[in-house]
């Protein structure tokens, strides 16, 4: 909407489902806070639809529309209905303009079975794996050329097998051809059983050749994490290779029923393929931003999409080749030889994929905007897909990339696009008369964090409401979909409640720099400041200011790959679940103590100098120890200002200067109009500023830098500049400043007795990651200190989310339990979408079903809501109070031991 009132395009109108209009408050669409007029917004039922025949009548509503209306285009934005060859290819024929890549496109690419052959055949390197499932399905039941002549006669199938024939076309391919008659046909000519057969048969082939190695599965179409699932490899069971092969592969058939389910194929004359992939499991995956008119096609140059989850990507960053060259000078520069080496194969790796790019776009006959998607592993990569519609994350591209197109014949005579929707309608309107443009830097480096409805461990939280959203600051590009816009009467921030009926996402906040560093710390400021507050609110804006920290306090060229993630979560859980253990005030009050005993008993001024200061060093402490993803953050900042000596923490930076950037950290500076719990309280801010004003005065005449330099003289007689006696006053000011301070080695020896810091990158920008850290018992227990479960009596089964509650697997099948059953820990208990993911909840003990309180399949359950009565195996003994006071009390004082012979 925005790029076309920029064109100055206004005679335009949008799609609004039911989805949009949920009768809940504050739940409008928020495209309808902009767009007000009533004749511009136009009511349909859900896109997608229910099946086939239900998406055809969707449609056909929507060419109606159209016409109605007197639109000559339809742009169908960053989902799904981009990629429905079917929608396309009925615009086209409507003689409807349609924004975005043709159904030729659409069909050649979009289908992932389709794009590995068309790779292969013009050079493109593929991931290793059977890209035609169903037709092997079909061949194992027609396993000749009569069969197949046979089963179209039968069926009465638009296909010439007798022509196929003559030309030698392989039984396969003939399989190929029947199956495509079949889908024009809307009938099936195998079950999903007999396909989930055929998946298993194949899995055992390619665990055999690979077994070490997982198996990924793979719906030809979906995307953004739907329709994808990944089996165990053999070495994670017993028995010996042939009998591990075996049990991997026995659960393929689930999954693809699964995978079908979630991305809508099951109705009759689906085409329900599934891809048999490899899993690299180095993989850092990335992607090129391609465009093309149909004649020729240009790369814009890559995204490292790696830091993922739940195939879902949550930061996303611009991969140029000028970018590319300045991080090699540099490293070069500073003697980084490993370093080097990688950056420099970064970027032949870069150019052969924005070549490959190209050749495939072309080959494809590519005419508007679509990502050419690939795995990299060290100096490897292979083609994964083409995703043919644009993509959320295409800013990147655009921030760091213009377009210049250019008369052939006048170098002169040009127009530039900086917008990426801009040049789809361009290429939409004229196309075939657009020379092939170049590319023209706009900004060295670009990076966007995906802002998600997601707790602390990253599960879907839906049903939340924002009630403060701060504005967007200089050099942020908040891209929100008009959430956050203000009344335009009162300016007001308009409450938004997240209803969870699409994607968890509800943001995009973009930022750019001069280089990959400066775009991530100016990330980092946008993140700090960022105000996001309300009712039942989880959101994973703590996450991308911890995991954004991350990075800059160890290497910003780090190389994570797609399974970075969940140990990172792992590592930030051990974090919280230490902070749980540990008393903050009786660690104070520990700390005090110990130094009031070093003056004489009659000098009580050292207990009023600590009573003054207890809230300015615990408040944000505090604040770490309750928010894992901030205390992640700092450690890392933080890690090259201290050192660790057996436990002992040793400060290389003043510990006052640690501490009023800590505040600064929190966004907890003094501001006159800030509420109090909101920043340091007036009184601990003078404390803070005499200190650090004393400290400057002190590191000014005495010409030095150092903590450590500092200490050693202020530990001795006093230097020719200064009287005995003023030396004396020094020597007691900084006494009386620094003490307390030792409260904040808590935070180090959190870090250092978690492991923490082993999470770290290697010279060569791999990222090293502890063993224990992938060990998924640990990761599922630490997903659950990060966001406890609710609270449930030991008699029933709570919702860890709202969404939409299903009893069983697909329409017709039996419910994953029933009343009087026995169930297991870890068996499927139900499943639950939310925000366009489907969830299988496991059991979390064992127990008996004796009463299921939600009966009706697509029933919308609450967080905390009862869904089952049961009686558990076994009886959990809660902690009592005087247990918790000892477990804090062991927890607080094994740090205070730390403290005995510090300096």
């Amino acid at each position: 909407m925005d790029v076309f009132d920029e064109m100055g395009i206004h005679h335009y109108g949008i799609l609004l489902s039911e989805k949009d209009s949920i009768v809940y408050q504050s739940a409008l669409a928020p495209e309808l806070r902009t767009l007000t007029d009533p004749h511009r917004v136009h009511r349909v039922p859900d896109y997608s639809g229910a099946d086939k025949a239900e998406r055809e009548v969707r449609i056909r509503q929507i060419i109606n529309i159209a016409r109605a209306n007197n639109y000559n285009a339809i742009f169908t934005g960053y989902g799904f209905m981009a990629e429905d060859e079917n929608m396309v290819k009925a615009m086209e024929q409507a003689g409807l303009n349609f924004i975005g890549p043709c159904s030729r496109t659409v069909h050649d690419a979009g289908l992932k079975d389709e794009a590995k052959r068309t790779a292969l055949r013009v050079g493109v390197s593929v991931t290793p794996g059977v890209d035609n499932a169903s037709a092997l399905t079909l061949v194992k039941k027609h396993p000749t050329v009569s069969a197949l002549k046979h089963l179209a006669e039968q069926e009465n199938l638009v296909v010439d097998i007798d022509q196929l024939d003559a030309k030698g076309t392989a039984l396969i391919d003939i399989a190929d051809a029947v199956l495509a008659a079949s889908y024009n046909k809307g009938i099936d000519l195998y079950s999903i059983a007999e396909l989930g057969e055929t998946i298993r048969e194949q899995v055992m082939v390619m665990s055999r050749e690979y077994p070490s190695n997982r198996i990924r599965l793979k719906a030809i179409g979906g995307g953004g994490g739907k329709g994808q699932r990944i089996l165990a490899s053999p070495d994670a069971y017993q028995g010996d290779l042939p009998s591990r092969i075996e049990q991997a592969a026995a659960k393929a058939p689930g999954l693809v029923l699964e995978i079908l389910n979630e991305v809508k194929t099951t109705g009759q004359g689906d085409n329900k393929n599934v891809l048999v992939e490899l899993n690299i499991e180095t993989t850092r995956h990335q992607e090129i931003q391609v465009i093309g008119n149909g004649n020729w096609a240009l790369a814009m140059g890559g995204r490292d999409c790696s830091l993922q989850m739940h195939e879902q990507k949550l930061l996303e960053v611009s991969v140029i080749t000028e970018d590319l060259e300045a991080a090699l000078a540099e490293a070069k520069a500073a003697g980084k030889e490993l370093e080097a080496k990688v950056l420099a194969q970064d970027i032949i790796t870069l150019q052969k994929m924005e070549e490959e790019s190209e050749r495939f776009g072309q080959a494809v006959g590519l005419d508007s905007v679509s990502t050419f998607e690939c795995i990299v592993d060290r100096d490897k990569h292979f083609f994964m897909e083409m995703n043919t519609r644009i993509q959320v994350e295409h800013r990147v591209t655009e921030l760091c990339y213009g377009l210049r197109f250019a008369n052939p014949e006048n170098g002169n005579d040009f127009f530039e696009v900086e917008s990426l929707v801009e040049a789809m309608v361009l290429l939409a309107a004229h196309g075939p008369r657009l020379p092939k443009p170049t590319r023209q830097l706009r900004s060295q480096a670009a990076v966007e964090a995906r802002l998600n409805a997601t707790n602390q461990a990253l599960q879907p939280h839906a049903g939340g409401i924002i009630e403060k959203w701060s504005d967007p600051v200089a050099g942020e590009i908040r891209d929100d979909q008009g959430i956050s816009v203000h009344n335009p009467d009162t300016d007001v921030f308009i409450k938004y409640h997240l209803a969870g009926a699409y994607d968890s996402n509800i943001a995009l906040l973009l930022t750019t720099g001069s280089g990959r560093s400066d775009s991530y710390q100016r990330l980092a400021e946008i993140l700090r400041v960022t105000e996001l507050r309300g009712k039942d609110l989880a959101t994973n804006l703590e996450f991308h200011y911890g995991l954004v920290n991350w990075f800059i306090g160890n290497n910003i060229n780090a190389r994570p790959t797609t399974r970075f993630i969940v140990p990172y979560l792992t590592a930030v859980g051990l974090l919280k679940q230490a902070a749980n253990n540990v008393d903050l005030h009786y660690a104070y009050q520990s700390i005090c103590h110990q130094l009031i005993k070093q003056v004489p008993s009659d000098d009580v001024s050292w207990a009023q100098v600590l009573e003054r200061k207890h809230l300015l060093l615990a408040r944000p402490v505090e604040k770490l120890l309750a928010e894992p993803h901030l205390l992640a953050g700092w450690l890392s900042l933080n890690q090259k200002n201290f050192n660790l000596n057996n436990g002992h923490v040793i400060w290389q930076v003043n510990p006052i200067h640690v501490l009023a950037d800590t505040y600064h950290f929190l966004n907890m500076d003094y501001c006159s109009r800030k509420p109090a719990a909101n920043m340091i309280w007036a009184s601990d801010d003078k404390i803070l500023q005499q200190a650090l004003s004393f400290y400057q005065t002190l590191e000014s005449k005495l010409g030095v830098m150092m903590f450590s330099e500092l200490n050693e003289l202020l530990s001795g007689a006093a230097p020719a500049q200064f009287e005995p006696s003023q030396w004396q006053a020094i020597q007691a000011a900084h006494h009386g400043y620094q003490a307390g301070t030792e409260l904040l080695n808590l935070l180090p020896f959190l870090g250092q007795t978690t492991g923490y810091f082993k999470l770290a990158v290697n010279a060569d920008l791999s990222i090293e990651i502890p063993e224990v850290l992938t060990e998924p018992k640990l990761q599922a227990d630490m997903a659950k200190v990060l966001v406890p479960p609710p609270v449930a009596k030991s008699d029933e089964i709570l919702a860890p989310t709202g969404g939409m509650f299903y009893a069983r697997e697909a329409p017709g099948m039996e419910p994953f339990v029933k009343k009087g059953a026995h169930f297991t820990a870890g068996q499927p208990l139900y499943i639950v979408e939310v925000m366009k993911m489907f969830n299988k909840v496991n059991a979390p003990f064992a127990g008996t079903i004796d009463e299921i309180l939600v009966i009706d399949d697509g029933a919308i359950i609450k967080k905390g809501q009862p869904l089952f009565k049961i009686t558990p195996d076994e009886i959990r003994v809660e902690e009592s109070g005087v247990d918790a006071r000892a477990r804090l009390k062991q927890g607080t004082d094994a740090f205070l031991a730390t403290l005995t012979g510090a300096h």
